[in-house]
């Protein structure tokens, strides 16, 4: 017995946890509740699919559909939403003043009438499932921004703020959106353009815009979003005429021109028209829109669309490639040899030299030198004759590729090509190029050439050596004379021949600069002419006792600049020191000697005084 009560007891726990989750929790608190009593309507927002204005013999029909509100009546166009919806907020928060209850109207027969609330000349009607009676509106009140209303099924009245009357007594027209579309600049996937000068077509490719026709060439994504949003942002000016009428007075017959915006998958397009000027209004133009099939006017401004051409679109960029799909840098001068770049994480390295660690800083100096160059002309529009150009034979060519070392469900293994760029003849202050096997050749500054390096010895990590201070054991150092030392057992440095004392400070600065020494750049493999014919400084020096890899770093001549030539054993080309790095390598390193101790004269003896 008490197993089942326990039960039942249960049973009657849950059952009401489920009913205060499910029902109680969803009812309105006690405040809400008050300021619900308090609205003059109330329904969900979610639900309402139409507003019926009703105002004499003037009806105005609103449907919403997709979030977005048309005019049904009296006229088919599209709604200013801003403004429907601001009606419907000014309903939702639309606040009792005051009640007059049906008993008070039932002791003064009149009162309605009085109210205007019999047969009133307004009324608003909300379409939908769950929405409100219809509302009625009455007359102005004697407090000043106060009336009276009414619901359809009520006898009670409310004195209410004049404000939601003020909303909803707009002419047809005033609904009517003045944006030409509702569509964004984000909708847009393809644009025809259509003018006496013929035909252009562009189609967006993921983020970028190409032009389709009648060339196929990139597409300037900045300039052809402009282009876009004059349209999408155009605001009407006047709202003319049914464009089912005879379209001969605006200039819509045979107009000048059109441009016809796609969204994805839309094959119709929404196309705008553009036609004549109205003569008293020079500062517009007359325009047709299929998607609302009107004539309305634009600003005149709008038609200048119609004298876009092809190369005012296109895209300025030498070269469009995304740096996170970047693995492989090829860069290739016939006579000079091949250069790869290649990447693991966010270190490059010269894989054509070993996979020796490259200068990360030149190599993305390099990438934003690429992705920055801008074409200073478009020298031919279809390449049939590359040896004119020299671009048969490429004097340099830049690859840059994606690299998988293993099959994946995406792509297979090994390298493949985001762009190829190769240089020409050098024209004047340009030098003639193209990318890929795009058909086009361009000029772009000759200075571009520069900037990208042929000889793999430049792409070097500027770290000559990666040691730490204690590391190095063993030190010779010669310039006009040469002097060895050792680490003794203290960690002091001693000469390996001779007991002359050493300057540990200087040894110790020395140290400091050579265990980490960087190059300010590296020149090339081919040694400058006369760099090395007065050395300034050899050095060599090993880094444990049982090390007998001798590390070996030569100072040369001067560079210019205040700086210095440099080469290291083991390592191909020619760097350039900075100034005082060198003065820190030729620090003397032996003790100064001291003076000699002059010892002091002894006082002059006085003088013998004569006699008298």
């Amino acid at each position: 017995m008490k197993s089942k009560t326990t039960l039942i007891l249960l049973v009657v726990v849950v059952a009401l946890a489920l009913w205060i989750k499910f029902y109680e929790s969803k009812q309105p608190n006690t405040e809400e509740r008050k300021r619900l009593a308090g609205n003059v309507v109330n329904f969900e927002e979610d639900d309402l699919d139409g507003i019926v204005i009703q105002n004499g013999d003037d009806r105005i029909e609103l449907r919403r559909n997709d979030k977005k509100w048309r005019l049904e009546t009296p006229i088919k166009d599209q709604a200013d939403s801003s403004l429907v919806d601001s009606v419907v907020s000014a309903l939702g928060s639309w606040q009792k003043d005051e009640t007059i209850s049906e008993d008070e109207i039932e002791k003064d027969k009149g009162r309605l009438e009085e109210y205007d609330l019999e047969k009133p000349k307004l009324r608003v009607k909300l379409l939908g499932k769950g929405m409100p009676p219809e509302i009625l509106f009455g007359k102005d009140a004697a407090l000043e921004g106060k009336m009276y209303v009414r619901l359809e099924n009520s006898k009670d009245s409310f004195l209410v703020s004049q404000r939601v009357k003020t909303n909803v007594t707009k002419k047809a027209e005033e609904f009517r959106d003045r944006k030409l579309t509702d569509a964004s600049n984000s909708e847009i996937s393809r644009v025809a353009l259509k003018t006496a000068a013929g035909e252009m077509e562009l189609q967006k490719q993921g983020e970028h815009w190409e032009i389709t026709r009648p060339l196929r060439a990139r597409g300037d994504t900045q300039k052809v979003g402009d282009l876009v949003s004059q349209m999408t942002a155009a605001r009407i000016q006047q709202f003319v005429a049914e464009a089912g009428g005879d379209l001969q007075p605006y200039g819509l017959t045979e107009p000048r021109g059109s441009i016809t915006l796609f969204k994805q998958d839309d094959k119709e397009g929404q196309v705008l028209q553009i036609g004549g000027t109205p003569p008293e209004q020079q500062d517009q133009v007359y325009v047709r829109f299929s998607a609302r099939n009107f004539v309305y006017t634009l600003p005149k401004k709008l038609e200048e669309i119609l004298n876009t051409k092809p190369a005012d679109l296109r895209d300025r960029h030498l070269v469009r490639f995304d740096t996170n799909l970047l693995d492989r840098i090829t860069i290739d001068a016939p006579g000079k040899g091949k250069t790869v770049l290649a990447r693991k994480e966010q270190v490059w390295a010269i894989s054509s030299r070993d996979n020796q660690l490259a200068n990360n800083t030149e190599v993305t100096r390099l990438l934003d030198t690429l992705k920055n160059a801008q074409v200073t002309r478009f020298v031919e529009d279809v390449a049939s004759d590359l040896p004119k150009y020299g671009l048969d034979q490429p004097q340099l060519q830049v690859t840059l590729s994606s690299f998988a070392s293993e099959n994946t469900a995406e792509t297979a293994a090994g390298e493949k090509p985001i762009a190829t760029i190769a240089f020409g003849k050098v024209d004047g202050d340009n030098v003639f190029a193209r990318i890929g096997e795009e058909p086009f050749v361009v000029a772009v500054p000759r200075t571009l050439l520069d900037q990208i390096f042929a000889d793999p010895a430049k792409w070097q990590e500027l770290a000559i050596f990666k040691f730490k201070p204690e590391d190095l054991q063993r030190l010779t150092v010669r310039t006009d004379k040469e002097t060895t030392l050792t680490r003794g057992p203290n960690n002091e440095w001693a000469r390996a021949e001779g007991s002359e004392p050493v300057n540990q400070v200087n040894v110790q600065s020395l140290l400091n600069t050579l265990s980490d020494l960087r190059a300010v750049r590296w020149e090339s493999t081919a040694t400058p002419q006369q760099a090395f014919d007065q050395v300034q400084i050899t050095i060599e020096f090993t880094t444990s006792a049982d090390d007998k890899t001798m590390h070996k770093l030569v100072v040369g001549g001067p560079a210019g600049g205040g700086m210095w030539y440099g080469r290291v054993e083991g390592r191909e080309g020619v760097f350039v020191l900075s100034n005082p790095d060198f003065n820190a390598l030729r620090l003397p390193l032996g003790e100064p000697t001291a003076p000699p101790v002059v010892a002091p004269s002894p006082p002059a003896a006085p003088a013998a005084s004569a006699s008298p």
